[in-house]
């Protein structure tokens, strides 16, 4: 299980042509994601490594505390689905709590492991009456592509003027030295996010009750750590 975790923290993107079981795993905690897209490595140099292990380190610093934290009022917020319908938050509390999920893109791996537990997890989430959105700041022809690919049974919501990140205390701009890197190994941040847009959310999960209250959040710098699924569920036990 630990390879294959050391083995991963070196991939930014993916082959979708086959599946294996994988962990990601935080401190002592870890979650299991049943269905992995094998990953395609690839051979970063020494240099590039330690450009990407100064640009976490300074966004750290930076964002020493990520996020609204729990007991804030989630700021309320209108997004475009993936089939271009406005998509309104505190709508959604009026049908029951809220897992809001924040990921980087359709290109992030760790994003799409997240997904795919969250997913398979669906219905426990309903068992508590809870919605699921989540959000990006990939255009809406990404998502729609994302979204017909992997059949997600949840919204995905467009941030096309970071203004819902922003609000939410999880947007950062990408160093343009990290943009070229990843554009070097084919991850293009402009042509998922669109001409000018190479900001991306600090990855974010927020469990917001029927009145906008963040009850429980995870929201670190480090892309690879994201909450634990059986968390939210012990979570919405609690609303």
């Amino acid at each position: 299980m630990r390879l294959l975790i050391i083995l991963s923290l070196l991939v930014p993107f993916v082959s979708a042509q086959a599946f294996e079981a994988a962990y990601i795993t935080s401190g002592t905690s870890e979650y299991k994601v049943e269905e992995m897209p094998s990953i395609k490595r690839i051979n970063w140099t020494s240099d590039e490594l330690k450009l990407m292990k100064s640009a976490i380190d300074n966004l750290s610093k930076s964002m020493p505390e990520p996020g609204i934290q729990v007991g804030e009022q989630a700021p309320d917020f209108s997004l475009i689905n993936a089939q271009g319908k406005h998509v309104t938050l505190y709508d959604e509390l009026k049908k029951g709590p809220v897992v809001l999920v924040f990921y980087r893109g359709a290109w992030c791996p760790y994003c799409n492991m997240q997904l795919r537990s969250l997913r398979k997890n669906l219905p426990l989430f309903k068992k508590y009456n809870a919605q699921l959105l989540t959000v990006t700041p990939q255009t809406p022809d990404k998502s729609e592509a994302q979204f017909k690919k992997e059949g997600y049974p949840f919204e995905v919501l467009s941030d096309l003027d970071y203004e819902v990140l922003k609000g939410y205390k999880l947007y950062y701009e990408l160093p343009e030295n990290l943009i070229q890197l990843y554009k070097k190994h084919n991850i293009d941040i402009v042509s998922f996010n669109g001409e000018g847009r190479t900001a991306l959310p600090v990855p974010g999960t927020f469990i917001i009750d029927n009145d906008g209250i963040v009850r429980a959040m995870v929201a670190q710098t480090d892309y690879k750590v994201r909450m634990k699924t059986s968390d939210i569920i012990y979570e919405l036990e609690q609303l």
